[in-house]
């Protein structure tokens, strides 16, 4: 972006991309944690991490009536056309 990889701190903060930026900005329903040492070490567990997460999150999706979830969901997606400035 810069072409500076000394300002790779000023980038990411400019894109807003880390885990806690997506989700606290709504374009993410949650954050699935890594196996300790990271997924890379074990895809084993973070397999299992996914599952879990997966299965937890759509057993409450398939709770809400049709037209609520579609609603929902529309609104979040609308909602991420939200701008942000980003002091250097």
């Amino acid at each position: 972006m810069w072409r500076d990889s000394s300002k790779k701190e000023l980038a990411a903060q400019a894109l807003r991309i880390t885990a806690k930026d997506l989700t606290e900005m709504g374009c993410v329903d949650g954050i699935v944690p890594e196996p300790a040492g990271g997924a890379q070490l074990d895809h084993e567990a973070a397999a299992a991490l996914l599952d879990a997460s997966l299965q937890k999150h759509l057993a409450e999706l398939k709770k809400q009536p049709l037209k609520e979830l579609v609603a929902s969901r529309y609104n979040k997606f609308r909602n991420m056309a939200q701008f942000f400035t980003v002091e250097s």
